[in-house]
């Protein structure tokens, strides 16, 4: 079953390569959305595929060196059901 899920992180989150772990691994595991930058330091993303895929897509995004996720906000939202990829969004 398809779920999207939205996320805000905080932590070690940006300068870090979070937003390049993040899309290597969406691309590979068939997940769509996006991840952002945050004005505040934290980063923001959408992601959208199967429950297995986005728990796999997560340990992959922490397993990076210098990435350090102090909170993580979730809620489930709609999902989008024409989106095709995943992006980087840049800018506040």
């Amino acid at each position: 079953m398809i779920e999207r899920r939205h996320y805000i992180f905080s932590g070690s989150v940006q300068g870090v390569g979070f937003r390049y772990r993040a899309t290597y691994a969406a691309r590979g595991l068939g997940i769509t959305g996006y991840v952002k930058n945050l004005y505040d330091g934290r980063v923001e993303m959408e992601v959208q595929g199967d429950r297995d895929s986005i728990t796999r897509m997560l340990v992959e995004i922490e397993a990076g060196s210098f990435i350090h996720i102090e909170d993580m906000e979730v809620k489930n939202i709609p999902v989008i059901s024409d989106e095709r990829d995943f992006k980087v969004v840049s800018g506040w």
